[in-house]
């Protein structure tokens, strides 16, 4: 069962149900042996697992939405340049549950502006 490490944390741990390995540049499918039942308004994301994060390891989940009644899944796929080996019961991502809000979208000719404006990527400094 996912579960939190700590109290207060925001993501639940997801937990390898066997053992495996994931290679330079590989992936791995990880099915978590859950599923979950929330309500409408809220979804669950998966999220990378920051120790993972270090060795390279990034998760490829997605949304699950509360009319998901599947078993809960994660892809990792390994960025590093080393092998990295899991065994059953060790960490793999986390899942987040939130609050959705659905948006109302009017089209428009123009948009009010903003302190950010057009400013993509790096528009606000290296500081």
């Amino acid at each position: 069962m996912p579960s939190y490490a700590h109290p207060g944390d925001a993501g639940l741990d997801l937990y390898s149900m066997e053992d495996s390995e994931i290679q330079p540049g590989g992936f791995y499918h990880f099915y978590n042996g859950f599923a979950l039942e929330f309500p409408e308004g809220y979804a669950a994301i998966v999220k990378d697992k920051g120790g993972l994060g270090k060795a390279g390891l990034h998760a490829l989940g997605g949304v699950f939405d509360a009319g998901f009644r599947g078993e809960y899944n994660v892809f990792l796929v390994n960025l590093g340049d080393k092998p990295y080996k899991f065994e059953k019961g060790d960490k793999v991502a986390q899942l987040v549950i939130f609050p959705v809000a659905h948006a109302k979208f009017v089209e428009a000719e123009t948009l009010s502006d903003s302190s950010r404006g057009l400013g993509q990527f790096g528009s606000t400094g290296r500081k």
